[in-house]
């Protein structure tokens, strides 16, 4: 077994190319499990070649090499090995010298095979039991039976004794599988057994000492321990169960495992040892004194004594009396760096001679100290790296260089000064190789390119292949393989479970049933061929199980959409192909490429019923689909986004606020139309109260003159929503002609502050946008000048467009002036407070004022705001929130508006305060901001005999109101004054003094004008209207109501005296194209609207009938007198006794009503009538089911009223399974015969009045919309026997209507076929055939009616009628070019008609 006796028939590599795949067992995977016909053996790295060459050149040469290589190995040798894979019924052992053994499962230890046999037998008797009937119950209880895996573990080092050499030929090898090669078959195999009693055979009773080493099995498991087999006669061992920690981690050991263990006490009677398993314990124990060599065990640390240095390895003395050799291969450096005499620990490996013995031995440091060796490279975190982690199979080494030659078996080279590699002579040349020699190509020193093809665990040794088809070889292992790539194979095999196909480099994949094809196969034998190619996309890729799954799909193959194959590619709006993996009810769940899932949702399927989704979508069938989500590893995707002729949305990007559009009219909702720009495919939402004002329609008119794919222009951008990609669009305003300066003539001498220039915007800066007035003039617009109000999204105008300005100051050195576009200097006669005033300088500023203004710049300190043109202010990282946040960058982005307190007049803002976070409201006060003459509300807080104490609104300072401040009367009691306050009553006050943090406050009417204190009193009493604060607390962006879509209307509809506000001016003969959007006025300008209660209208908010008054009117309002003192002169009616004459109003009338005929259906049905103007259907289900109860059970026909009510609402707003489930609980709790009277009272009926077309059509009508198809069918001629002739034309056409609105379309055009055959001259059956034929969008068949019709000689008169509606129909449903058609042939029948008068 020296390292250079190893025999030609080691070539095992699993890669060659064109080759058929030989044995993998040789190249074992330590961290893999092998594949049911993968061997144990044979050794080295190998391959096949031809069969002739394998035939021919290598059958001799493998039974030479036999006899040298098996020269030493004999059955009963002790030896040292590694575990190198778990097989379900065998283990791999790798052996020293690169050699492979397996062990069956029979063959681990007396107490697992005694365990197998009682498991074997207890099933033979459950299946004698199980044929003679017997009860299993009766059966005892069946043992736990662990697995190979739980006992051991790969990588972990054992001691065995050869219990087998299988010779060449021998194909049956329990646990292992079959050899698939001639080589493979050639070569013997080892077979070991790792029982104790075998392995420790020889063991003296007198060598067992405390630091013996020995392998042992678990007999039985007690309280306190284990009791253990050592193998040694009259000998037992005992584990404390403290004391089982494992490198397996198992806390309970089974019976039956085997276990290294350490000697720590003999007992006195010298018939038990305790032991230890300790890993760290067992491998540094070594063995200083021996009784017998018999006992000196294949894995033990011992100490020798190097007698001799030779090329090949040393020579070594055991223990001071037995010759041990050292092969080079498991040397830790050069023979010759040994010195003779010099003292080692070894490690023994195997015996290879008894008398006298020999022992072979390993210096391995990995072998030593028994672990995986570890790679030696110098930086700190690959130190701890196994070989085979730093080199997995199928690495591509750029250059390894030979280090020596080994006879005729190949090449050791050097792939780092620490470790080695084995090249074996098959796998040095793609040609063969018979020999080598130290001149060739391979000589000593020389580098190459090559790969590793496998790992010897024991020896720590690369495998590895200088074969330049190896190198380059695209897949060498399963891993290798790309999820969605294409590859070409062979056909293997079919079996009835799937289609097995050879890939390149001896992979093999498979094709499962569902993806042999598009559709399902009836017989895939006739298309797959054995030996056949075929083309597929790798589907997924198991390294662990070495699996590769395919398809065969054409759709999936050719596809060239982009593949999903891990969380990693998928992206919103993504579009693939899927296939169909499970079908629900409800949801698909369709699976792409690497086993990933989407559900996809009923309603994303499709916009028509397709019935049962398993019978639209079988599984297995592929499908496109457009990702939508993905949430936590949940994929959300559609079907019906995928299809072409989905109308996807737009870009919202593509859109800015200020930009002029336009749209197509997509649907109609109560508040608002939804429009799809034109040609950005973004979705937009228009106010309908905008649009009426803007046609001067009522909104009622308006609906009905709307139509869908109506279009619509010059509609302005007013705001946008990223997150539900929408925008608010407003119809732009009739504009006047507006006077502005022309270009040419403005000078920086003529220009003047307050001006109305216009210009074009050129670009945007960090301070605003660049307005070019004139070729020598331009301007800047800061974004603090833009808007009055910060809230209505304040953004500067786009590039390019035209605005119009108002000049606020002129900096004549740079020639340039500084426009504003805010209401306030546009409109200066405008007495509306703007809601964000300008801030000119740090004056305008004070301390604890509440300001808003624009992130300019976001440091790592903290921001800095724009809050005024040449104003910035500071805002530190302690001033931004009130709790910490430690990712508060993300909170902020440049020029997103923001509100904060001024803290100092060093311009220092603060975010910090609860109101802050709040959009209305002041800021608290401090004691600087109330000054003597201050008007403020409060809240009495404490009542004293001399007056009142009263809490600041908005401040935490109280004053008193002494009681001298209460009444101007001099004479009045204030004791009674006093008495008529309470605590809790809101107050207006005016502050007389501060002084000492003291604050004096009065009372006294006379400091309040007349309005303020109507004022005052209407807020008392109105608590709950709607003011100007909770107006601005709506958001624009937020579209989520009608709300929101109602307010473009406030902003872009301006009173009709106001010149400034239009949208359109003459700059240089330049038409204006941008008019920035005000901010809301009122809550009436938001269109906000309330329903009315019980006759009382929200006060301030505009119906919408009231949206076309003048605003002369809103101006006026202010000096009407109030609603509160109209109500008070109004005369109360008593309208008591019309209460049982008036029609009942609201649900409250209704309930009154019938708490008095509670057995009314007429009622009831009245009230659920009532409910479906306000389109409260499930209000009205709820009403029926209260009178079905209510009722008495006595008056049945009331009863079957409210029933025949519920089926018609379900028939109308219900759906087909409401109005079934519906109808079968009114056929139970009625007379089933009465609810099923329809179709009798129609056969009644048609008996009675048989010579009616009429009642014959209505009852085909019936059957047909009951979906009664045959029925309907059998009417007609049913009818025609009753019926005159004379009008069974007129009830075959009436029958083929009902056909094509009802029926089957194809069955309505054969009857008219019918009619038009036999009665070629009946224009008017023509013209409804071909109306028919319009409502199924079929223009070709139309123009083949239409080329038929005129083919028959007919009036001028009936021939302009069908040209007429011709020409409409192409417009309507065809395209211009018919259109065009039409015209001729119009033209062409005319001239033939005259010419043949």
């Amino acid at each position: 077994m020296a390292a250079q006796k190893r025999g030609l028939d080691d070539s095992s590599s699993t890669h060659k190319p064109k080759k058929s795949r030989t044995d993998s067992k040789s190249q074992p995977q330590p961290t893999s499990t092998l594949l049911a016909e993968e061997v144990d053996f044979p050794r080295g790295g190998g391959t096949s070649f031809t069969p002739l060459e394998v035939k021919a050149i290598r059958a001799e040469a493998v039974k030479e090499a036999d006899a040298e290589l098996f020269a030493r190995i004999n059955v009963g040798m002790k030896i040292f090995g590694r575990i190198a894979a778990i097989l379900p019924l065998a283990l791999i052992i790798s052996l020293p010298n690169q050699l492979y053994a397996h062990v069956p499962i029979t063959n681990i230890s007396t107490q697992f095979t005694e365990a197998l046999e009682r498991m074997e037998a207890r099933e033979f008797s459950a299946e004698e039991n199980k044929s003679e009937g017997e009860d299993e119950e009766n059966s005892p209880p069946r043992s736990y039976i662990p697995e190979l895996t739980e006992l051991f573990r790969v990588g972990q080092y054992v001691r065995g004794v050869v219990s087998a050499i299988h010779e060449p030929g021998t194909s049956d090898i329990s646990g292992v599988g079959r050899s698939r090669d001639e080589v493979s078959r050639a070569s013997k195999r080892v077979e070991l057994t790792l029982v104790p009693g075998r392995v420790n055979t020889g063991v003296q009773k007198s060598g067992l000492k405390a630091g013996f080493t020995l392998t042992a099995s678990v007999k039985s498991r007690e309280d306190h321990g284990y009791i253990l087999d050592l193998g040694v006669e009259n000998v037992s061992g005992f584990l404390n169960s403290k004391n089982t920690e494992q490198p397996n981690s198992q806390r309970k050991l089974h019976v039956g495992s085997l276990l290294d263990v350490t000697i720590t006490k003999l007992s006195a009677n010298g018939r038990t040892c305790t032991v230890s398993c300790d890993p760290a314990t067992f491998a540094s124990s070594h063995l200083s004194e021996i009784s017998s060599v018999t006992s000196m065990l294949p894995g033990t640390l011992v100490q020798g004594l190097i007698t001799a240095v030779n090329p090949t390895g040393l020579n070594i003395q055991v223990l001071g009396f037995f010759d041990g050799t050292v092969d080079q291969s498991h040397l830790v450096k050069a023979p010759s760096e040994y010195k003779i005499g010099k003292k080692i620990k070894a490690r023994i490996l195997y015996d290879y001679s008894s008398s006298p013995p020999k022992f072979s031995l390993s210096l391995l440091d990995h072998i030593i100290k028994l672990e995986g060796r570890l790679t030696a490279d110098e930086h700190e975190e690959l130190k701890r790296r196994t070989v085979q982690e730093m080199y997995p199979i199928g690495t591509v080494l750029e250059a390894v260089k030979v280090k020596r030659l080994e006879g005729e078996r190949g090449l050791i080279v050097e792939i780092s000064p620490t470790l080695e590699g084995f090249v074996h002579i098959s796998h040095l040349s793609d040609d063969h190789v018979p020999s080598l020699s130290s001149s060739g190509p391979w000589k000593i020193g020389s580098t190459h390119a090559a790969r590793v093809t496998g790992y010897f665990a024991f020896d720590g040794v690369l495998q590895l292949s200088l074969k330049a088809s190896v190198v380059q070889q695209k897949y060498f292992q399963v891993a290798d393989l790309a999820v969605g790539e294409l590859v070409k194979g062979t056909i293997k095999k079919l079996t009835d479970t799937g289609l097995f196909v050879s890939l390149s480099g001896g992979l093999d994949g498979v094709v499962w049933l569902k993806h042999y094809a598009d559709i399902t196969l009836k017989h895939p034998s006739k298309r797959f061929k054995e030996g056949a190619n075929i083309k597929c996309r790798v589907l997924s890729v198991d390294p662990d199980r070495k699996r590769i799954a395919l398809t065969a799909k054409k759709t999936l193959v050719d596809s060239t959409l982009p593949i999903v194959s891990k969380p990693e590619d998928v992206t919103s709006g993504l579009l693939t192909h899927a296939v169909v993996f499970k079908v629900s009810e409800k949801h698909l769940i369709v699976e792409f490429y690497g086993n990933m899932k989407a559900v996809v949702p009923a309603k994303e399927i499709s916009d028509t019923s397709k019935g049962r989704l398993v019978d639209a979508f079988p599984l297995g069938r592929v499908v496109k689909v457009r990702i939508l989500s993905i949430d936590d590893g949940r994929i959300v995707a559609s079907i019906k986004q995928a299809a072409p002729n989905f109308d996807a949305p737009g870009d919202i990007n593509t859109v800015e606020i200020g930009h002029t559009v336009e749209g197509t009219l997509s649907e109609v909702h109560k508040d608002h139309i939804l429009l799809t720009l034109q040609p950005s495919n973004v979705r937009a939402l228009l106010s309908l109260k905008n649009l009426a004002n803007h046609r001067g329609l009522a909104i009622s008119q308006l609906r009905t003159s709307l139509q869908v794919g109506e279009n619509f222009d010059e509609l302005v951008v007013v705001t946008r929503n990223p997150e539900k990609g929408i925008v608010i669009v407003a119809n732009k305003p009739k504009s006047k002609p507006t006077v502005l300066a022309k270009g040419s003539n403005i000078t920086m001498e003529s220009v003047a502050v307050g001006q109305l220039v216009g210009g074009r915007v050129t670009r945007h800066t960090s301070h605003g946008a660049l307005v070019k007035i004139t070729s020598h003039i331009g301007g800047i617009l800061h974004l603090t000048d833009v808007l009055d109000n910060f809230d209505c999204t304040a953004s500067l105008p786009a590039v390019d467009t035209i605005i119009k300005a108002t000049v606020v100051a002129i900096d004549v050195p740079k020639r340039q002036l500084i426009l504003s576009t805010r209401q306030s200097r546009m409109s200066p006669l405008r007495t509306q407070e703007a809601a964000d005033p300008e801030i000119s300088s740090i004056s305008d500023l004070q301390s604890g004022q509440t300001i808003r203004g624009f992130v300019k710049n976001i440091t790592d300190h903290g921001l800095f705001v724009t809050i005024g043109r040449e104003i910035d202010a500071r805002v530190q990282i302690k001033e931004l929130f009130d709790e910490y946040v430690k990712d508060w960058q993300s909170r902020f982005k440049v020029q997103q508006v923001v509100k904060g307190r001024i803290l100092s007049k060093k311009v220092e803002l603060s975010f910090r305060s609860g109101d802050l976070s709040q959009k209305r409201g002041p800021a608290t006060l401090s004691l600087g901001d109330l000054k003597a003459g201050h008007k403020v509300n409060g809240t009495v807080k404490k009542i004293e005999d001399y007056g009142l104490f009263i809490q600041i609104e908005n401040s935490k300072f109280n004053g008193l109101c002494h009681r001298s401040q209460l009444s101007d009367n001099p004479d009045a009691d204030v004791v009674i004054a006093l008495r008529g306050f309470r605590e809790g009553d809101r107050v207006k006050a005016v502050i007389l003094k501060i002084e000492n943090r003291r604050i004096s406050l009065s009372l006294k009417p006379s400091n309040f004008s007349k309005e303020e204190l109507e004022e005052d009193s209407g807020a008392e009493d109105e608590e709950d209207q709607i003011n100007h604060d909770d107006v601005e607390g709506i958001q624009l962006h937020e579209v989520s109501g009608s709300e929101s879509a109602d307010h473009p209307d406030a902003d872009m509809h301006p009173p009709d005296d106001e010149s400034e506000d239009e949208m359109q001016a003459d700059v240089n003969n330049v038409q204006l194209e941008y008019q920035v959007p005000r901010a809301s006025k009122s809550a009436s300008t938001l269109g906000l609207t309330l329903p009315s209660v019980g006759g009382f209208q929200w006060p301030d908010i505009l119906k919408p009938e009231d949206a076309e008054e003048s605003s002369s009117e809103d101006e006026d309002e202010a000096g009407q007198p109030s609603k509160k003192k109209r109500k008070r002169k109004e005369i109360e009616q008593d309208l008591t006794a019309d209460m049982h004459t008036k029609a009942p109003e609201s649900n409250a009338d209704f309930e009154r009503l019938l708490l008095g005929s509670p057995n009314s259906s007429y009622l009831w049905i009245q009230y659920m009538s009532f409910q479906l103007p306000l389109s409260e259907v499930d209000k009205a289900r709820e009403i029926a089911r209260r009178a079905i109860k209510t009722i008495n059970f006595r008056e049945e026909k009331e009863r079957l009223n409210v029933w025949i009510a519920l089926l018609n609402l379900e028939n109308v707003y219900g759906t087909n399974e409401t109005l079934e489930a519906t109808f079968k609980e009114a056929a139970k709790a009625n007379d089933s015969k009465t609810i099923h009277l329809p179709e009798e009272q129609y056969k009644r009926t048609c008996k009675k009045f048989g010579q009616s077309s009429k009642v014959w059509t209505l009852f085909g009508e019936f059957l047909l919309k009951q979906g009664e198809l045959e029925e309907a069918r059998k009417l007609l001629p049913r009818s025609l026997q009753s019926l005159e002739k004379r009008k069974h034309l007129k009830t075959i056409a009436r029958f083929a209507q009902l056909e094509y609105k009802h029926g089957d379309a194809e069955r309505g055009k054969t009857l008219f076929e019918g009619i038009v055959d036999s009665h070629p001259k009946k224009w008017d059956m023509w013209s409804v055939y071909m109306d028919m034929e319009a409502t199924q969008g079929n223009i070709q068949g139309l123009r083949n009616l239409f080329d038929r019709v005129l083919t028959h000689k007919m009036t001028s008169h009936k021939a302009k009628s069908f040209f007429k509606k011709w020409l409409e129909l192409e417009r309507r449903i065809g395209d211009e070019e018919g259109a065009e058609v039409v015209k001729q042939r119009a033209v062409e029948w005319t001239r033939r008609a005259s010419n043949g008068s």
